[in-house]
């Protein structure tokens, strides 16, 4: 008897939890090259090719492609990561690289950001070539590595190194997108199709050096502590896309709040566990997160440097930089770190109607509505080919869990029931479009 997909995505995603992918950023992490492997060992148990590469030593992806019935049709990308954040174990109530059943819930580093999405690619996927069912389309099942660090060594090197893994894929599915949150009493799904735009920025301040005993009116660690003072509680004005006006205006419907600019509180709080998520996305942001200065307590150092993460909305990136050199001041370098586009795609179309069919053929009558993504995903990379990408990483979740407050949280958490839901739906989603 064949094996379902639903009844082995619990194994495959604790399976996937187990191989500690921590990116750190530097390279210094274990790398996904055990992932990668055990991904295409399942690729290529059910007879599936698997195209196994490497960006550099342990920073391994997984391409495979399965045939659809129709190929005048353009493919559709099916992509998730194999990295996680890293992950303190002495923070969490287990290990966080265990994979343990808890409480009908799957525990552990990735099970939200994103090994769940992976295990459901990969249990579908399976059932599909097991059984020789064919979508209309190609389907191109990728598994990237580096996500968490910007993708240069997965999803962007792939792209500019082996772009014909993706021929004829016009459009893209991916993760942070598809699951439900309780809007005005009434299960609703949030649908991605938008994401802030990322600007990793490094300040340098530059000042006169010496004895930790003298007055010194030219000091870097003064200078650069001014001006993250200065960023880290400068407020952005609220900036609404064509997509957060949209996913305003169906909360509008749900719950008969208008949204006010001047207390952008009172419609967000109709919102429950997805109100921060949302709310990081009406305006741009830009937090330092971290600080580095100094050798010893009585030198004064020459520089000082710390590090901002900025997220903007469509369009304002040039924007963004020009005010944050403004509150850095003088004295200031202000660089890019590390920068990426922002996305925004219409709520419409044929994957669209299909990704809400989906959803609702296992949940029915269940408001659907597009929103934007404060973070930021491999899309953006597969948008230099031409591929208009989406979140769709189908979950329905119990109303009390706070689902996005896990993304790079303590105590990581997915039920059994919601990754079978979402099986269910990616497998409709697959077969049918």
């Amino acid at each position: 008897m064949s094996v379902r997909a639903e009844d082995e995505v619990t194994r495959i995603c604790q399976d996937l939890i187990r191989i500690d992918t921590s990116n750190y950023g530097d390279g210094t992490g274990p790398g996904e090259r055990k992932a990668a492997e055990y991904v295409a060992g399942l690729i290529e148990e059910v007879g599936l090719s698997a195209d196994l590469f490497e960006s550099a030593p342990g920073r391994t992806s997984v391409v495979t492609r399965l045939e659809g019935s129709d190929p005048s049709l353009p493919a559709l990308v099916v992509h998730g990561h194999l990295d996680v954040v890293p992950a303190q174990k002495q923070d969490w109530s287990v290990d966080p690289f265990s994979g343990e059943e808890r409480d009908g819930l799957i525990w552990g580093r990735g099970a939200v950001d994103m090994k769940d999405m992976d295990a459901m690619i990969l249990a579908v996927m399976r059932e599909m070539a097991r059984t020789g069912t064919r979508g209309r389309r190609d389907l191109i099942f990728a598994f990237f590595a580096d996500e968490e660090a910007g993708g240069s060594y997965g999803a962007s090197w792939a792209v500019d190194n082996r772009p014909e893994l993706f021929d004829g894929a016009t459009e893209a599915i991916s993760e942070v997108g598809g699951f439900s949150a309780t809007i005005g009493g009434k299960r609703t799904y949030l649908l991605q199709t938008a994401e802030k735009g990322i600007s990793w920025l490094r300040l340098k301040a530059h000042g006169r050096a010496g004895h930790g005993s003298q007055i010194n009116t030219d000091n870097a660690v003064t200078r650069l502590a001014g001006a993250v003072s200065r960023i880290g509680a400068h407020e952005w004005p609220i900036e609404l896309t064509d997509t957060t006006r949209a996913f305003l205006d169906g909360v509008t419907e749900l719950t008969g709040v208008e949204f006010d600019p001047e207390n952008p509180d009172k419609l967000l709080s109709e919102l429950g566990t997805v109100a921060r998520f949302v709310g990081a996305t009406l305006q741009n942001t830009a937090n330092p997160t971290l600080l580095s200065a100094g050798y010893k307590h009585n030198v004064i150092p020459g520089t000082a440097e710390a590090l901002i993460d900025a997220r903007t909305l469509p369009g304002q990136e040039e924007h963004l930089l020009e005010v944050i050199r403004g509150l850095a001041g003088d004295g200031i370098d202000v660089s890019y770190e590390h920068k990426d586009v922002s996305l925004e795609v219409p709520f419409s179309g044929n994957l669209v109607d299909s990704m809400v069919d989906a959803l609702q053929a296992e949940d029915p009558g269940a408001p659907v509505l597009p929103y934007t993504l404060s973070g930021g995903t491999d899309n953006k990379s597969l948008s230099r080919l031409g591929i208009t990408g989406y979140g769709f990483a189908p979950l329905r979740l119990p109303e009390d869990l706070d689902f996005t407050g896990m993304f790079h949280g303590v105590d990581e958490r997915v039920p059994v029931d919601s990754l079978k839901f979402g099986t269910r739906v990616l497998s409709r989603l697959l077969r049918g479009y």
